[in-house]
């Protein structure tokens, strides 16, 4: 965690170099953007902003960003990127403050794990049996499709669908957003509620994208 906490503080300089030396400084995330690249893992996965809907600011740098897509092989515009490199990577080196916390805090502690009746490990992003991406991507698919309670909505002709783990209390939460009208959803985000009811209460009363989806 400290070798995580010192990239981070070392990627918050809006420089190439910095961005590059804060991923070279973490094999293990660099090992993982390689093979999620080469096994096609971020196509599961639509588009977000980096700009956090909570706070109105971005919560990583555009040298970052850039770094990140750079070595995942995809071309993005600051600030809309790809979800899965974003909200997996970019997130996990940031440090901005939000109403919820720390974007990492969701991979890094036990919530999400233990929501998703999941070991309290089973996000820890350097563990050396599948990538973060692949472990993420894997645990939300399985909620959106089978999840004891979802929800869906249209918004501009593009389907959107949250699933939970649990209809009422804490609960894991995952949200995917076609990228087009009569295309499938793609991936956005996942992440522990304290209450789902709330949440889906308020998604099926306000259609509109949410959680920082583009």
């Amino acid at each position: 965690m400290d070798d995580l906490t010192t990239a981070a503080i070392r990627a918050q300089s809006d420089s190439a170099t910095a961005a590059r030396t804060a991923l070279d400084s973490l094999p293990w995330l660099v090992a993982s953007l390689e093979d999620d690249r080469a096994h096609g893992r971020f196509d599961a996965w639509g588009r977000s902003t980096v700009i956090d809907e909570n706070i109105g600011a971005a919560v990583i740098s555009p040298a970052l960003f850039d770094e990140l897509h750079r070595r995942a092989g995809m071309r993005a515009q600051w600030p809309v990127g790809n979800a899965g490199l974003l909200h997996c990577y970019g997130y996990l080196l940031s440090l901005v403050e939000t109403p919820y916390g720390l974007k990492r805090d969701r991979w890094v502690t036990t919530a999400l794990a233990e929501a998703c009746a999941l070991t309290p490990d089973a996000f820890l992003p350097w563990r050396e049996d599948a990538t973060l991406l692949d472990r993420a991507g894997t645990a939300a698919s399985e909620i959106l499709h089978s999840a004891s309670s979802s929800r869906t909505a249209t918004v501009d002709g593009r389907h959107t669908r949250v699933g939970v783990t649990r209809e009422q209390g804490p609960a894991a939460l995952v949200y995917a957003v076609a990228a087009a009208s009569e295309t499938t959803p793609l991936l956005i985000t996942m992440f522990p509620v304290a209450d789902a009811g709330v949440v889906l209460t308020e998604f099926a009363s306000t259609p509109r994208l949410r959680w920082n989806a583009v």
